[in-house]
């Protein structure tokens, strides 16, 4: 089957034409044959049963039926009229009814001709009725490929409105196979489809569509799950072998007297052995002659910021200049007091840029930033802009890095003439699954160990009927010298409602909790950043004891003496971004507390996120429970939209084939990297054409 005939227009499909495809596109995003082709069933019922009229019950769901229609009449009601026939088996009658279209079925139906009919039952002044039921001949019925289990399609009201329902689809899609024939060419290997059992690519087309039944199904559905998983893993794992072929890397061939000085008299406690593990994979990586690509992955509080500082050390020890960006000034200042801590003593001044940095102040860095004076510079995005010129930029580390767009993050790729060695940092634990798909172009280092002497946070829930208890624990907390932190779900600032219920929040903490014997801080979105630096400043220096705030400060705050986090209304967070709040006491000797308030009423899913907050402190723990509640898309943000809209494999359901995916994409690469091989053919010109026609990702890491 060639893959050119696929990228027909839909409207050319017999059955379509010009207006149906018109909706199809805007409906469906069904353009070309190929679109329609995988456009996959999101369900299917059994076809192969059929009912007898006596046996029927107003509880079934859907139900086939053969019988004949012995009469017709239309029915006038307040609004139109309805299109009523009676249709009878060998043991009894039920009402058809119709109440769209009815001039059009009233003269195709055929009278005392035997039919199959398809839907749901239900009951009307004492009889049973079905609505506008699915009806075919039963010669036709017998004829065709619908008699197992039939395919049920995703559809829109306008479709139906136009006609364009299930019944429709099959038509379609049965025209589809009748036009390009079942030879759809194979995108795998022999050896693949042998050694994992697979069907070949056109018998799984056709059974996911028509399948004969269950188990044919569940063939065909493996088959194709495979094959969507296989060439996104494929590219990602080309691509990161492409780049360390071809993109040249900075060579870091020294490890110089900034290190060593370092590491062996100014180390502030000693490395886990995760920690150690990881810079030496860093030391690998930028001792190369390739590019590095690297996403550090850390729980909170892993130490993820003192192998940050000592990757720098190693471009700086190679002549090379280093910079951090972060997502908010709050973050970027936090990096700017922790890395200029750890890098003044050796005598390298540290820099930060943000949007807040006055002019006068800005002119004489960028100045000597160009120059080269300035090794290490700190900041937001702001060091994307195209005044921030670096005299040899050898490594750039991003923070967070999910809240910068992909276009933000290449911009750093321009800042020198050979593009740096990127070190991308996240303390949002990401499920295995989705680091293999979304980051799969990335080597991936992780932290799986906290620095010793850390106790683990106590996390308890409590509604809104405990508040007076909850109150009672702060202030005992705060008598004993301990901070605390209230965080109010601002979801979006631009909501009164939201921005209501932290202020009240702040007048009620304010009325329990009086000056002069408490002082308050509070930071929100809306306020300029000299008035948040301000407050947080007070808190960070122990002149406030409360501080209320919105996620504002999820990351980025360090204040080892804060040991209460309250979370309010907890129930409307992720779980991610609960475990990041959690995450900001347990910084100190003492023992840390995070009390999850909600309401009194909460839904299962609610429930399910607060008590598994009770039950694990493992971020990744947590991670694989938020992908299962949320999903994909909405466990990686808006800034990731698009990605992984998958057509029919699932990573959550589907993660042992994905993992087979990618070991056996691996396994291939290594042994033929350009896919040059008689026996790796379906795949290279599968994959090319996936690419030309934009049928997956590429991403920029």
């Amino acid at each position: 089957m060639n893959s050119v005939l696929l990228q027909t227009p839909i409207a050319y499909l017999k059955t379509v034409g010009p207006t149906r495809a018109k909706l199809l596109k805007e409906q469906l995003g069904i353009h070309t044959y190929q679109d329609l082709l995988h456009f996959f069933p999101n369900r299917y019922v059994d076809r192969t049963q059929f009912h007898h009229i006596n046996q029927l019950e107003a509880s079934q769901a859907e139900v086939q039926i053969v019988g004949v229609i012995t009469q017709i009449e239309t029915i006038p009601q307040k609004k139109g009229s309805r299109l009523v026939a009676k249709f009878l088996d060998n043991t009894g009658a039920l009402d058809l009814v119709w109440f769209k279209g009815a001039k059009w079925i009233k003269e195709s139906i055929k009278p005392n001709t035997p039919y199959v009919i398809f839907g749901k039952i239900s009951v009307f002044q004492g009889r049973f009725n079905m609505a506008h039921p699915d009806m075919e001949l039963l010669e036709n019925y017998q004829a065709n490929n619908r008699i197992g289990l039939q395919a049920i399609y995703p559809s829109t009201e306008r479709l139906s409105n136009a006609n364009m329902g299930n019944r429709f689809m099959l038509r379609a899609m049965e025209q589809l196979f009748n036009e390009c024939g079942s030879a759809f060419e194979e995108t795998l290997s022999a050896s693949i489809l042998e050694n994992l059992k697979l069907l070949q690519r056109s018998t799984a087309l056709f059974h996911i569509h028509f399948p004969k039944d269950a188990k044919m199904l569940s063939r065909a559905a493996a088959r194709l799950k495979f094959e969507e998983l296989f060439f996104i893993q494929l590219q990602l794992i080309r691509k990161n072998l492409v780049r360390k072929n071809k993109i040249k890397g900075l060579p870091f061939s020294n490890v110089g007297a900034y290190f060593n000085n370092f590491y062996n008299n100014q180390l502030p406690f000693e490395l886990t052995n995760a920690q150690k593990r990881v810079i030496k994979e860093i030391r690998t990586d930028v001792g190369s002659n390739a590019q590095m690509n690297r996403l550090l992955q850390g729980d909170v509080g892993s130490g993820k910021t003192i192998v940050a500082v000592m990757a720098i050390l190693f471009a700086l020890d190679n002549g090379f200049q280093a910079c951090l960006m972060a997502p908010t000034e709050i973050l970027a200042n936090q990096h700017f007091k922790g890395v200029s801590e750890l890098l003044e003593p050796l005598g390298i001044r540290v820099a930060l840029l943000t949007g807040s940095v006055r002019k006068s102040a800005r002119k004489p860095l960028l100045q000597s930033l160009q120059e080269g004076e300035l090794k290490v510079l700190i900041g937001t995005h702001a060091l994307l802009e195209d005044t921030v010129v670096y005299k040899n930029l050898g490594l750039a580390i991003i923070d967070e890095q999910h809240r910068f767009g992909v276009a933000q993050r290449a911009k750093l790729w321009h800042k020198n003439t050979l593009p740096p060695h990127v070190l991308v940092m996240t303390a949002t634990p990401i499920p295995r699954t989705l680091a293999m798909s979304i980051y799969g172009d990335l080597d991936i280092s992780v932290i799986d160990e906290l620095p010793p002497g850390r106790k683990e946070i106590k996390t308890v829930w409590r509604s809104d009927s405990h508040r007076l208890s909850v109150f009672k624990f702060i202030k005992e907390e705060i008598l004993k010298g301990r901070q605390v932190y209230i965080v109010y779900p601002l979801i979006n600032e631009s909501e009164a409602l939201d921005y209501k219920d932290l202020m009240d929040g702040y007048d009620s903490i304010s009325r329990s909790f009086p000056a002069p014997e408490f002082q308050v801080s509070i930071v929100h979105g809306q306020m300029k950043a000299a008035a948040k630096a301000y407050e947080m400043e007070r808190f960070v220096k122990g002149e406030t004891q409360i501080m209320v705030a919105t996620t504002v400060i999820e990351v980025g705050v360090n204040v080892p003496n804060a040991s209460v986090m309250v979370i309010e209304s907890a129930e409307r967070f992720g779980l991610s971004q609960l475990h990041q709040l959690r995450g900001r006491v347990g910084r100190g000797a003492e023992q840390s507390f995070c009390i999850l308030m909600s309401g009194n009423k909460v839904s299962q899913e609610g429930k399910t996120r607060l008590e598994t907050m009770v039950a694990s402190s493992d971020g990744f723990e947590i991670a694989e429970v938020d992908l299962k509640l949320r999903g994909p898309g909405d466990l990686m943000g808006t800034q990731q939209s698009g990605v992984l809209q998958l057509k029919i494999a699932d990573i959550v359901k589907d993660a042992a084939l994905l993992k087979k995916a990618r070991e056996v994409s691996v396994t291939i690469l290594k042994s033929d990297p350009s896919l040059d091989s008689i026996e790796n053919k379906p795949i290279l010109l599968a994959y090319r054409a996936l690419v030309k026609h934009k049928n997956i990702w590429n991403y920029i890491s």
